[in-house]
Parts: C-alpha cells; sequence; structure tokens
C-alpha cells in the first residue's frame, strides 16, 4: 500500500538495478522526494521500468525520478536507447543553418524526452545553459555554443521538445559553468569576472528560458568578485538574482552535495541545510549512501504548500499527442546525421 506523505527534500540515488530493504526503507522517510539514476542502476528497458514503477509505487505522490541524459557523452541509458549527439553538435548545425538546427534540436529532446518518459522516470536534468566561454573538460561540448544569444535559441526549441513529450526542463548550472575550465567534481572553480559580464552572457539563456522552465541546478562554482557563497548556498544568488531579478518561479535543485566543489562548508548536514536555506527547493545528494543517510535521518524542516506545488510541477505529464512514425523515422534521420 502507498504511503501518503509530502515530497521531502532531498534526491538521493540507489546502488544498483532492485532495490534492497534499506533503500526502501530510507525512501520512505518523509525528508526523501526523489531518485536520480545512473548508468549503474541500467541493465535494459525492460529492467529499468520495473525499477521506476517500484519507486513510484512506495508513496504518494510518487517520488520524483530523474536521470542525467544530456546526449553525448552525458547519457546514463544506452543500451536499446537513441544515440544522442552532444549539444555542440547543434551548435555547429546552428552555425550553417540556424533553421535547420532549431528544428534538430526539438527532435532530439522529444526523442529523448519520449524514451525516459516510456520508462516512467519524469524528467532529465537538461538542458545545459552553459555559455562555453573557456575551454573545459567538464562542460565543453555539453553546451550548445559559445554565443550566448545562439545558446537561448537553441535551448529554447529543446525546452520545446521536451515538452512535447510531457516533461519538464531544468536549465543548468546556474548562474554558468561555462566560464571555468576546472570541474566542480574534483575541486571549487572560481570565476573572476564582473557582474555585468556574468548577467549579459551567462544569465542569458536564463532570461531568454525564464517562461519555459520547470526547474533550474545550482553550479559549484564561486564568482569571487560577486559574492563569498557559491550560488548553491547563496541567498543573493538564488533569491535575489534567480527569484528576484530574473522572476524564476519553480524548482530549484541544488547539484549534487558531495562533488568536492561543493563541501567546503562542512558535513553533509550542514552542506544541505545551507543549500536549503539559500533557497533551494531540492538537494541532490549521490554516490554516498552514508552522507544521504546523515541528512535524511536529521534534517529538519518541513516543505511549504509553494514547495510542493513547484515539486508536483516536475511529474511526468501525460503525452497527449503521440509523435506519429513518419515524424519519428525524420527524427531519428536527423539524429543519426549529428552523431556520425
Amino acid at each position: 500500500m502507498k504511503r501518503d506523505m509530502p515530497l521531502g527534500p532531498v534526491m538521493l540515488d540507489v546502488e544498483g538495478s532492485e532495490l534492497s530493504d534499506t533503500e526502501r526503507e530510507i525512501l520512505l522517510h518523509p525528508s526523501v522526494g526523489g531518485v536520480i539514476f545512473f548508468a549503474r542502476n541500467f541493465e535494459s528497458k525492460e529492467q529499468i521500468k520495473r525499477l521506476v514503477t517500484g519507486i513510484r509505487e512506495l508513496r504518494s505522490p510518487a517520488l520524483l525520478t530523474a536521470v542525467d541524459q544530456e546526449g553525448g557523452r552525458v547519457q546514463r541509458f544506452r543500451d536499446g536507447y537513441v544515440s544522442l549527439p552532444p549539444m555542440r553538435k547543434l551548435g555547429d548545425l546552428y552555425d550553417q543553418n540556424p533553421d535547420e538546427a532549431l528544428t534538430a534540436a526539438r527532435d532530439v529532446a522529444r526523442v529523448m524526452a519520449m524514451e525516459i518518459r516510456d520508462v516512467g522516470i519524469d524528467f532529465s536534468f537538461a538542458p545545459v545553459l552553459d555559455v562555453a566561454s573557456v575551454e573545459s573538460d567538464v562542460i565543453g561540448n555539453r553546451s550548445f555554443h559559445t554565443n550566448a544569444n545562439i545558446v537561448s535559441e537553441l535551448a529554447g526549441a529543446f525546452i520545446d521538445g521536451m515538452n512535447d513529450a510531457g516533461m519538464a526542463a531544468v536549465g543548468k548550472h546556474f548562474p554558468g559553468h561555462g566560464g571555468v575550465s576546472a570541474d566542480s567534481h574534483l575541486e571549487t572553480p572560481v570565476d573572476s569576472r564582473d557582474y555585468e559580464s556574468i548577467w549579459k552572457n551567462d544569465l542569458a539563456p536564463y532570461r531568454a528560458s525564464i517562461n519555459k522552465l520547470t526547474g533550474v541546478m545550482t553550479a559549484h562554482v564561486l564568482f569571487e568578485n560577486i559574492n563569498d557563497n557559491l550560488p548553491t548556498y547563496s541567498e543573493y544568488w538564488l533569491k535575489q538574482i534567480l527569484r528576484t531579478e530574473i522572476g524564476f518561479n519553480g524548482v530549484i535543485f541544488s547539484d549534487d552535495l558531495t562533488m568536492q566543489g561543493a563541501v567546503g562548508i562542512g558535513s553533509p548536514l550542514a552542506r544541505a541545510e545551507n543549500a536549503l536555506n539559500a533557497g533551494c527547493d531540492m538537494v541532490l545528494v549521490c554516490n554516498n549512501p552514508d552522507a544521504a543517510t546523515e541528512i535524511v535521518e536529521d534534517l529538519s524542516g518541513n516543505s511549504t504548500p509553494e514547495n510542493q506545488q513547484w515539486l508536483l510541477s516536475m511529474s511526468g505529464k501525460s503525452r497527449t499527442t503521440p509523435m506519429d512514425e513518419f515524424l519519428w523515422a525524420q527524427s531519428l534521420k536527423t539524429i543519426e546525421s549529428l552523431v556520425t
């Protein structure tokens, strides 16, 4: 029998292709609100659908389920799934033919979202809105382009494609990870630009897509000449800039709090509390079961009705207009041309 309880503010992961009894117990904790999947959780479409269904049947409303299925090197599910191009391929196409690139962006996103929704997963953390202004191994070709206006256009078309398949979009990594070469998985990147530069460049895709985005994910990047805190832990970035200046009215997700870029503020619990106090609605805690347990068991505070409404808006919406066979075939042809 499903247990009735509101969604909590923690999204965590599970170890393998099936739920253990311990995982099932922690997913029933009131602090938990979602599960993110990785490649290790995937064996086949049939298996991942069973795993997702089992998680969704634990609670009402169902826990949110998510995955990073961007395309290129960040595609967690591969066997039996369409191989998606890195987003820079769409940017390269835009340089040659903008109209064709915008159509392709919508096609790629629609196919990605339909395949994810077909196994019951609510959303992919996409699109990447970072403007790639420096060489970076961690962002690199995950970014649509080096031009903020082109990123904005392609991201808008990509979001439309996600929405076509009933999937909410999450822009990342706010306010921008494209101006640093360091990898926030391994260290805390430092961006020394001033606010005017960030506003004109990195924040342009957020301003352009603000009425389309349902979620935003924070960056573990220190903008040392603008604010003393990482955006993940900063009321300035989340409440003043994102909520007030840009006008975002949706879910703010932290990036994974176990990443090295985020650990300097203290214990896992301290990180979660600081992120939530700064304005995050849901924090991600991945690849560290001990940290997840500490946070879930000791986190205090309750969700607000507004917070619940935002979180529920991330759940997968029913597709009312399935892609017909001809459009699906055309979309696959477009994708194939981008990955070869």
